[in-house]
């Protein structure tokens, strides 16, 4: 039994047409077909990238880091305060920080600035057990987040910004209400 071919049969004494000669595209049509042929290339491209970095260890953002300040700063009154003493204490340091500036490697700098114990120290006008008690909430804060640190001087001192330290006196003054101290 033959098997007959399912293609058609061709000619090959038939003389053949030329094609058509490509008609001439307009700006538009050549506009896009760049577009789909560059879409194409930057999708290629935005897979090579994500393959070729996807081993590289990446942390992420944390949004508290990202600064949402006016561009003009102006002196804020203090929010309204804890009524609790350790966290009113903690909560005009960080007011305090805030609008003093922060430093590290001393309590006071020659500017005026502060670091996180020596906010303290200023707000607690000379109330020692109150002093101590709001530094002892701050280490506990910082060891919750950044597990074993030494003391709150070698915290502070070990940032190059503000930032950080600056925040966990806030987290601080919430944890210190939250415990009703």
């Amino acid at each position: 039994m033959s098997h007959a071919s399912l293609s058609p049969a061709i000619d090959h004494s038939a003389p053949t047409n030329p094609a058509a000669p490509p008609a001439e595209l307009s700006l538009e049509e050549r506009l896009t077909l760049v577009n789909a042929a560059m879409t194409a290339r930057l999708n290629e491209a935005a897979v090579a990238y994500e393959v070729n970095t996807a081993h590289i260890p990446t942390e992420p953002v944390d949004l508290v880091d990202v600064v949402t300040v006016p561009l003009t700063p102006t002196l804020q009154p203090p929010p309204e305060s804890y009524p609790t003493p350790v966290a009113a204490l903690l909560q005009r340091a960080h007011h305090r920080l805030l609008t003093g500036g922060w430093c590290k490697d001393v309590l006071v700098d020659e500017d005026g600035a502060r670091c996180m114990l020596g906010a303290i120290r200023a707000e607690a006008r000379g109330d020692s057990g109150l002093e101590a008690s709001a530094a002892s909430v701050l280490l506990d804060t910082i060891r919750r987040k950044f597990g074993d640190v030494d003391s709150v001087p070698s915290f502070n001192d070990a940032h190059g910004t503000g930032r950080t330290p600056i925040r966990m006196v806030d987290q601080a003054a919430s944890l210190a209400d939250a415990r009703g101290l």
